[in-house]
């Protein structure tokens, strides 16, 4: 089915870790009335490696949900699957920079954890239109009352006003699909198809047999097979497009999510993605960036190095040891 482009919508769900976000993103697809192509995309998730540690989601994930509101009006909407852990606040950051609304989920047992507040004002500094819902209501120890005050607190409005569902048995679900319609219909966002395509890159990976994979959401123009485009300080040709169903596609229009086949190497997630006119041109944007990349680290490194730091400060009886947790990226 063909959607008009100003009916595409990009949402990432965001929460404190197991407050019940993958488990909100299935249950939201099971309410959409293209059963065939649910059950496509069912089969297909069935098969993904999605990456997930002890349950808990460790990488951003896209999923196109079909969606047909009350008034008739029919709707695409991307959900963004992020990680709720502290640990991956950066991969929530930059799923945040390919969308235009948030759905904030907090668990109504739980309440206001402190990585929810981090997720809420990220969503803010990235300008999203924020969509706070409280999950998990059918839990005896819910306190959705107190969560909503809670909510309240920080982002304002009436704790009457806040959406209550349950991923679990779906209540609620049919009210929070039309509350995403209705803020899509607000925004009035449209994206311009006709041009050269730009995308964020969601997430990256080496793929054994595919070699690099990235997947991007296109966010202005078509990109389309045998393209040419720069990422970061990779560049490429399109050898395949895939969609969120598994299938091959000649094309992707704004607010699609695809996997892109053909880069010469593996990007960084959070890079952009531009189509450009001739390999020359490609080559040569893409050795500059590597060039840059290269003279920064050994910028850095002409700083010293690691053994040379902890040399010196040894050799120092003025300088004192200070214990560090180190959070870093991570790449597939």
């Amino acid at each position: 089915m063909t959607y008009p482009i100003e009916r595409i919508r990009n949402f990432a769900i965001i929460a404190h870790v197991d407050h019940g976000k993958s488990t909100l993103a299935d249950r939201m697809l099971q309410v959409t009335e293209l059963v065939s192509e649910r059950d496509m995309r069912a089969q297909y998730l069935d098969k993904m490696d999605i990456e997930r540690e002890r349950g808990i989601t460790i990488k951003a994930q896209a999923v196109r949900m079909p969606y047909k509101s009350k008034d008739g009006g029919e709707y695409l909407l991307n959900l963004i699957d992020t990680p709720g852990h502290v640990d991956f606040s950066y991969e929530v950051s930059r799923a945040m920079n390919a969308c235009e609304g948030a759905i904030l989920l907090v668990d109504a047992a739980q309440g206001m954890e402190a990585q929810t507040i981090a997720n809420l004002y990220l969503a803010i500094d990235a300008g999203l239109e924020v969509i706070p819902v409280l999950n998990k209501i059918d839990l005896p120890a819910a306190r959705p009352e107190e969560v909503a005050k809670e909510i309240c607190a920080l982002l304002g409005g009436e704790p009457e006003d806040i959406l209550k569902v349950s991923a679990k048995t779906g209540k609620g679900l049919e009210t929070l699909l039309e509350a995403v319609a209705l803020q899509a219909e607000i925004l009035e966002l449209k994206a311009n198809p006709d041009r050269e395509a730009e995308g964020a890159v969601i997430e990256a990976k080496l793929d054994t047999g595919r070699g690099p994979v990235a997947t991007v959401l296109v966010q202005r123009g078509t990109l389309k097979r045998g393209d040419i485009f720069v990422v970061g300080e990779q560049w490429g040709r399109v050898r395949a497009l895939i969609n969120d169903l598994g299938e091959r596609v000649d094309e992707a229009g704004p607010s699609l999510p695809v996997e892109v086949l053909g880069l010469q190497g593996t990007p960084h997630a959070g890079d952009t993605l531009n189509v450009v006119e001739s390999e020359g041109k490609a080559r040569e944007i893409a050795d500059y960036r590597q060039r840059q990349a290269r003279e920064k680290q050994a910028a850095a490194g002409a700083r010293g190095t690691l053994d040379q730091l902890l040399a010196q400060a040894k050799a120092d009886a003025d300088v004192a040891e200070l214990p560090l947790l180190v959070k870093a990226d991570v790449e597939a």
